[in-house]
């Protein structure tokens, strides 16, 4: 994927729970597969159906433990720009490594990883082995504080989980703000515009409009069974929300729906297949009262 809102949890879709998916090293879809439906991601842990937020569940992402399962990071001190083997395990609440998942938007997990300051974004599918450790190559590109948000849910349960942890990149760190996107963002030739506002507490709705050379797409390819993924992640703490298109045609608007859990700025990252290849385009958002 390019570096460019279960809006990640939080294709998994931060589909809504925030529970809104800046793109880095993303490989190519497996070939034409039929999206799902959009009913077919309620429930799906952080994943957002469209209602108004719980008021006693916090946003996914924010805690390394939660429900008797606990993210562990083997290594959690990198240099940035090295390649590095990112190995992780979900422990249960009798320590012991998970090694059965629920397949979820075709992976039975998937990873995302962002620093603090989101100025970039990796959404990555590792590799499961039979001992329960989980592995994904990858690099950071630079230093500082990152966050590792791994989105699952267990063989034999109902509800998904967004687990985060930290990760610490060393090198020469340039911290920088937030970058100011407005409502129209290029990123491989294509232009995407973002309309529709955030308002938090509220359901929202949100569409993406992708053209290429002035005329509109409207040949996307599903991409992790659908034609969008959206992922939002909360500036501050990096909650993360994953939200899926209420729409099923191949565009050239993705319309989906979420709920902000409060206001303040979001970044949002919208995956997207076209011609074999999964693009991201990452937008600012600031929340509207």
């Amino acid at each position: 994927m390019n570096t460019a809102l279960r809006i990640t949890a939080f294709t998994a879709g931060l589909a809504a729970a925030f529970g809104l998916a800046l793109g880095v090293g993303h490989a190519t879809g497996t070939g034409p597969v039929a999206p799902e439906p959009a009913a077919a991601h309620a429930g799906h842990a952080g994943h957002d159906s469209g209602g108004e937020a719980a008021a006693d569940h916090l946003p996914g992402g924010l805690q390394v433990s939660d429900r008797g399962y606990t993210l562990s990071v083997e290594h959690p001190f990198v240099t940035a720009g090295s390649p590095t083997d990112l190995r992780f395990r979900i422990l249960g609440a009798d320590g012991r490594p998970v090694t059965a998942y629920q397949q979820q938007h075709e992976k039975e997990l998937h990873l995302i990883v962002a620093p603090r300051d989101l100025s970039t974004f990796q959404h990555l599918h590792p590799t499961l082995a039979a001992d329960g450790t989980w592995s994904a190559p990858t690099a950071v590109p630079a230093a500082g504080e990152y966050r590792v948000l791994a989105d699952f849910t267990p063989a034999g349960t109902s509800e998904g989980l967004t687990l985060g942890a930290d990760l610490h990149a060393a090198g020469d760190l340039r911290p920088a703000p937030l970058p100011d996107t407005g409502r129209t963002v290029t990123v491989d030739g294509y232009t995407v515009t973002l309309g529709g506002d955030l308002t938090p507490g509220r359901s929202s709705h949100l569409t993406l409009d992708i053209s290429k050379d002035g005329a509109p797409v409207t040949d996307l390819q599903p991409y992790l069974g659908a034609y969008g993924h959206l992922v939002a992640l909360r500036a501050g703490d990096l909650a993360y929300l994953h939200v899926h298109p209420d729409t099923t045609t191949p565009g050239p608007g993705i319309g989906f729906t979420t709920t902000a859990p409060s206001s303040g700025s979001y970044r949002l990252f919208l995956d997207f297949q076209h011609q074999g290849t999964v693009h991201t385009a990452a937008f600012t958002v600031t929340t509207q009262h």
